[in-house]
């Protein structure tokens, strides 16, 4: 589904990512995991062409973009790319100006240029999904955090994406609202829905993941299956960061296992 060879990102003389190499199979989920400022946020956005890597390939289904120094991108491309991706962003990002039926329906009409009473039934409908309905007419500012994402990941697959890019879509919430979001994202999971989400949140990463890769420094130290990865990881770097998150000991956090 998803394919990244040899990206490079840098900012300056900063290396932010290495050559990166990762693959997101279709209907699955993928778990980025690791310390701030290893990578995680910068793959996504480079994946979406937020940021565009130096050098590398990306692969997305039948598109294919190659990256090198200097080689300005065609915005054909890079629409091409955008309109194959939605992004959960980690503070939401809605419209404070749009309700919360509009939020959803705003790139419908504006950039696919739908009617607006096709845009509105697909807007209704992803509101059902998210178990918003009762907001729709809301706006942002009167809802909770948990409830401002659940509209974030209904907007961001309003025009049925290929892949959905989430970057920390919990780590803005507290652990009840934090939930409301899991269920949402899991539902996505098991309807299968092919994910690529960067996360500090071990137990989103262990329920709904099907493969988890721990970036630091930019590289890809180590990735695999999350009951392995998670429970018993081959590199020491891999477990000082899950016992860092889970209070000491290395695996699951219970509530997964």
């Amino acid at each position: 589904m998803i394919r990244l060879s040899g990206i490079r990102k840098t900012f300056g003389t900063n290396t932010v990512l290495n050559g990166v190499d990762l693959t997101v199979a279709e209907g699955r989920v993928t778990a980025l995991i690791g310390p701030s400022g290893g990578g995680k946020s910068t793959l996504l956005r480079c994946v979406n062409l937020l940021e565009v890597p130096e050098a590398g390939r990306l692969e997305l289904g039948a598109l294919s973009v190659d990256f090198a120094p200097g080689r300005r991108l065609a915005r054909g491309e890079i629409l091409a790319v955008r309109r194959s991706t939605g992004m959960v962003f980690q503070n939401f990002q809605l419209f404070p100006h749009r309700s919360v039926v509009g939020n959803v329906m705003e790139g419908l009409v504006t950039v696919l240029k739908w009617p607006a009473e096709k845009a509105r039934a697909r807007a209704e409908e992803l509101l059902g999904l998210v178990g918003m309905t009762e907001k729709a007419n809301a706006y942002p500012a009167t809802l909770s955090g948990g409830q401002q994402q659940r509209v974030a990941i209904a907007r961001a697959i309003a025009a049925s994406p290929k892949l959905l890019l989430c970057d920390e879509p919990t780590s803005a919430l507290d652990p009840e609202l934090a939930m409301e979001v899991v269920e949402v994202l899991s539902k996505l999971a098991e309807g299968g829905m092919t994910m690529l989400m960067a996360t500090h949140d071990l137990r989103l990463a262990g329920r709904i993941s099907h493969h988890v890769a721990f970036l630091q420094g930019g590289d890809i130290v180590e990735q695999g299956p999350p009951e392995i990865l998670l429970r018993t990881p081959a590199d020491p770097r891999t477990a000082r960061f899950v016992r860092t998150l889970t209070g000491g000991e290395t695996g699951f956090p219970e509530s997964v296992a």
